[in-house]
């Protein structure tokens, strides 16, 4: 027996699928102990009388504490916006046609990427032993005009700022190479068949359509930065962990302190996690925008071919 099959029309495409799910009684039974865990956890830490949330309720807002919380933006911000100089400048040198400008980069990120952060930190704030002063004048040991004491320039924010920036600097030089990678070459073979200079065509016109690709990396480079300012705590760097540490080595309320300064970095990624995702919202929708745009301006010229 034939069976004629009609072909489905416009409507019958949209028709509504009738469709039972399969029971999946493990994701229920995972899901029933997980809850279980959460609250269990969420009553032990409430009840706990050896975390002393009156005192971490009262160091919260503590005036110190809210110190060291400005000197954790400050340097969490200074040093995303110096590495992220640093890392555009490095990564146009490795994509530039000049071989010491490609030695001179990838030397660069190699040995900052290569060595701990710890020992960077700890290396400009004893900056002083190797140099005991900085100048400006003529090289080669000629006569300075303007001489500065070590001790007196790099102070622990300075040698701080200096550590977490040129690190910073080497990881987003990979970071922008690649958004910059990302982008087709003939937008720049284009760009410069216009007479477009390469500075401009690079700010014009690369730079612009990397961002996409840029962003979301970045955006976890700036909230690993801001957990990464504790480190600056070997240093007495005046941040958020050191002044917590200040206070309970005079209090003893260790744990309740640490909490205090847990709470706060939670806050502050938080932030930027939410902003993290707006701007890549919207750097998403402009993409979309882009794509309707050409793909609007091709369709007459398609019509016309057909």
């Amino acid at each position: 027996m034939e069976v004629t099959r009609t072909p489905a029309t416009a409507g019958d495409r949209h028709l509504p699928i009738d469709a039972l799910r399969p029971p999946r009684p493990g994701r229920w039974v995972a899901a029933a102990l997980a809850a279980f865990a959460l609250v269990w956890l969420l009553h032990t830490i409430v009840v706990n009388e050896n975390l002393h949330w009156d005192v971490i309720a009262e160091y919260l807002a503590d005036g110190r504490v809210l110190g060291g919380l400005w000197v954790t933006i400050q340097l969490t911000v200074l040093s995303m916006l110096i590495g992220l100089a640093l890392g555009i400048l490095a990564a146009v040198m490795q994509l530039s046609g000049s071989p010491v400008l490609r030695g001179a980069s990838a030397l660069y990120t190699w040995f900052f990427r290569g060595t701990p952060l710890l020992v960077q930190l700890i290396f400009w704030f004893n900056i002083g032993l190797v140099f005991p002063s900085f100048g400006i004048g003529v090289p080669f040991d000629g006569p300075k005009l303007i001489e500065w004491q070590a001790n007196q320039l790099i102070t622990p924010f300075t040698a701080a700022l200096l550590g977490l920036a040129i690190n910073e600097g080497a990881y987003m030089a990979e970071i922008v190479r690649a958004g910059i990678r990302s982008v087709d070459p003939g937008q720049r073979e284009a760009a410069e068949a216009l007479g477009m200079s390469h500075r401009r065509v690079l700010r014009r016109v690369v730079l612009p359509q990397a961002m996409r690709v840029i962003i979301p990396p970045t955006g976890n480079q700036f909230i690993s930065m801001l957990k990464t300012t504790s480190m600056v705590s070997v240093i007495a760097g005046a941040e958020l962990l050191t002044v917590s540490q200040r206070i309970y080595l005079g209090n003893f309320e260790v744990i309740a302190l640490l909490i205090v300064a847990s709470i706060w970095y939670i806050v502050l990624t938080t932030i930027a996690s939410a902003g993290q995702h707006f701007i890549e919202k919207r750097f998403e929708r402009g993409h979309r925008a882009l794509r309707v745009r050409v793909r609007r301006n091709l369709r007459p010229f398609g019509r016309r071919s057909a």
